[in-house]
């Protein structure tokens, strides 16, 4: 068996842009624990008066659950509130959400997605208000995360015609898909990455329709605990494919 030769990361390596990508959302996750003193009531202060155009504020605290079992005696639940875990964010257009925790920020760009330079803009821009506020001496992982959906017409199976690699049943079972979810991991050599892909069908959000809900590339830092995540479709040359070349990622 050969040694599979290192990947090269081209950073600066362009992807096509789809006007109508099926991405319902995309994340950029930040682990940076704060090193500044978590006090509600300050920081929320400080985060609203620099986020005017994030006006729905959702504040939220951490708990545990404890269940305690003894012979001879009735189970004990008992909740521990860990103190306030931060605050929660949504813009005036209800597009983005933003996060600021005591173990980090979160960012994400609901649909319609509209482009890689618009969420890393908006991302960065509020980050660095995280960063100010909290400052954090380091980054324990970064992590970018695209969740892909496509919806499909009621008891269709023929998921060749926008999936890379569909499912397919055993050779010897002629039967209809209810559903599946596949995880494959992959190393990518020279980088101490993995690759996790995860596709799954879901019942659907309203009656007229089935979905496919994707969570493409994902890769994970095994020193830094960082992951970043990579849409996985092509431009559909699909003659069947009825939703046009700038929506799925047909199979040609």
């Amino acid at each position: 068996m050969t040694t599979p030769a290192n990947v090269r990361i081209n950073l600066a390596e362009r992807f096509p842009h789809l006007p109508h990508a099926p991405i319902v959302e995309a994340v950029i996750d930040v682990r940076a624990r704060a090193e500044v003193p978590w006090e509600e009531e300050a920081i929320q202060a400080q985060i609203k008066a620099q986020l005017p155009d994030y006006p729905q504020a959702d504040s939220r605290r951490d708990f545990r659950h404890e269940l305690k079992m003894a012979p001879g005696q009735e189970p004990q639940q008992t909740l521990l509130d860990l103190g306030w875990k931060g605050l929660r964010l949504r813009s005036s257009d209800n597009l983005h959400i933003a996060q600021f925790n005591r173990d980090g920020f979160v960012f994400s760009r609901l649909h319609p997605y509209e482009s890689w330079e618009q969420l890393v803009g908006e991302g960065m821009r509020l980050w660095g208000i995280h960063r100010e506020i909290g400052r954090p001496s380091e980054v324990q992982r970064l992590g970018l995360r695209f969740i892909n959906r496509i919806l499909l017409p009621p008891k269709y199976t023929d998921f060749e015609d926008y999936l890379k690699a569909p499912p397919k049943a055993p050779d010897d079972l002629d039967l209809p898909f209810h559903g599946f979810f596949h995880n494959e991991t992959l190393a990518v050599t020279g980088h101490p990455y993995a690759i996790n892909i995860i596709r799954t069908i879901q019942p659907p959000q309203q009656p007229e329709h089935d979905w496919i809900a994707r969570k493409p590339w994902r890769l994970s830092n095994d020193h830094r605990n960082g992951c970043f995540d990579f849409p996985n479709f092509r431009l559909c040359h699909n003659s069947r494919c009825e939703r046009g070349r700038s929506v799925c990622g047909c199979r040609s």
